[in-house]
């Protein structure tokens, strides 16, 4: 087993995605980073491509066999024709876009489906360290000072549903973990992760 083959059982967000998305779909991975999960799921065939901003990271790409183009989310995806791929993924990307509601509608308005994960803010240890110490809290999934983070934006499961709710979105599935273990109850308080599968 490699090490992104490993990555998929670290990572209960990667595991989702990749039982989530089917063999063959064509896929866009919207701020994919160093692409690993972009090529864990190109082991089930599926045609993929990125799309990130960070230069580094697109070497890194490269260097996987991947196809990634060089662009900012914000800039706008207006080159991208209406349903052009089965599924997009924004996972851990919304947070950090300067225009998150407008990246999400863009999303939604390229793919079938679309992917969305991100912290959850609403997390009880995110709670208790901002009640109890007045500074911003730094966690294992949230692990920048406020001056270092590439967080823009801090959201909730209950924000996102509610934005959801007054965009007309249709939620289609969601799940919610704190590290490998899948939350049920009051998943906006006991959450780490929180993972939707939207459409419109």
């Amino acid at each position: 087993m490699n090490d992104i083959e490993n990555l998929r059982i670290e990572r209960a967000d990667f595991e989702f995605i990749y039982n989530y998305v089917s063999s063959g779909a064509r896929v866009l991975d919207l701020g994919c980073g160093e692409g690993d999960l972009l090529y864990l799921l190109k082991q089930k065939k599926i045609r993929g491509q990125g799309i990130e901003k960070d230069e580094d990271s697109i070497y890194k790409c490269i260097e996987k066999g991947l196809i990634v183009h060089h662009g900012d989310l914000d800039d706008g995806l207006a080159h991208h024709l209406d349903k052009s791929f089965d599924f997009v993924i924004l996972n851990q990307t919304i947070q950090e876009t300067r225009h998150p509601g407008k990246v999400i509608l863009e999303a939604l308005r390229i793919g079938k489906k679309t992917i969305v994960g991100f912290p959850n803010f609403g997390y009880w240890q995110i709670r208790f360290k901002l009640l109890f110490t007045g500074a911003t809290p730094i966690t294992d999934i949230l692990p920048y000072r406020w001056y270092n983070t590439p967080n823009l934006h801090f959201l909730s499961s209950i924000d996102f549903e509610e934005f959801c709710e007054s965009q007309e979105i249709q939620i289609e599935e969601k799940v919610f973990f704190s590290g490998r273990k899948k939350i049920f109850f009051r998943p906006n308080f006991f959450a780490k992760l929180a993972l939707y599968v939207i459409s419109k």
